[in-house]
């Protein structure tokens, strides 16, 4: 008996060690103040910031700016928070990162996302999926935005590692890392 022990905790200890990349211990919902846009016009998608306390046009955003499209019932945008918690650590201001969680049950569902996987962005609030027109259906999706607010590529599908965002960033922000 004391060696099925003995080889059980052996199995558990290093069987099952994880290749995963470590998540910030804690995320924060943070205001949205410092998301650089223009005034927003006439007919434009407005979304509220999670934190509740500004109303931001999706069309008057300008970067160097990345938007990431996600929602906290979607796995694959969960497989892919690590790079973006990494790349925005990296980044360390050259880039700016936007959430923006979609479709979502409640807003509350978000923030907890958003705390559990270490996000410390802005997050802007779609909670009906306005910004299909946008963005186009389904999550994650990826746009780079210039400095003009135009978009100069949009990467469809989850994001496979930190080195792919910076890598995207140089070639279409024109910013390194």
């Amino acid at each position: 008996m004391k060696k099925v022990l003995i080889l059980f905790l052996a199995l558990s200890l290093t069987g099952c060690a994880s290749t995963a990349k470590p998540i910030a211990s804690k995320g924060e919902v943070v205001d949205c103040v410092d998301v650089s846009h223009v005034a927003a016009k006439a007919g434009d998608t407005s979304l509220n910031c999670l934190t509740g306390t500004e109303k931001i046009s999706v069309e008057s955003l300008r970067g160097p700016l990345i938007v990431n499209v996600w929602g906290s019932w979607c796995g694959p945008c969960a497989d892919e928070m690590p790079y973006f918690v990494e790349f925005h650590h990296q980044a360390n201001g050259k880039v700016k990162l936007l959430g923006i969680a979609v479709e979502e049950a409640k807003a509350q569902d978000s923030k907890d996302f958003i705390i559990s996987y270490g996000m410390t962005w802005p997050n802007l609030y779609d909670a009906k999926g306005i910004t299909r027109a946008n963005f186009g259906m389904g999550v994650p999706v990826t746009w780079f935005i210039d400095k003009a607010g135009t978009v100069v590529y949009k990467h469809v599908g989850v994001v496979e590692s930190t080195q792919e965002l910076i890598d995207l960033t140089a070639k279409y922000l024109k910013v390194e890392i």
